[in-house]
């Protein structure tokens, strides 16, 4: 699966979960649905995302030129 579909998915998890949250149980859920937005926009315009980090290291998702890096060297050999 892409990263960036991963990322767009669990961003609009958390942003949906923490809605909830602010609905039943506390109002300040609100500050993490703003921090989610926040991390979104900044990602835009750095390229910069922790999440895609932690995807990495746990080896979840790929990205579209590492899938066709690794379906062009197993062609090659």
């Amino acid at each position: 699966m892409k990263m960036q579909l991963l990322i767009r998915r669990f961003a609009g998890s958390f942003v949906l979960a923490s809605l909830l949250l602010a609905h039943y149980h506390s109002p300040y859920w609100l500050w993490f649905t703003a921090f989610v937005g926040l991390n979104l926009l900044q990602s835009s315009f750095t390229n910069f995302c922790p999440l895609e980090i932690i995807l990495k290291q746990a080896g979840v998702g790929c990205t579209c030129c590492a899938s066709k890096e690794a379906a062009g060297s197993s062609s090659a050999q």
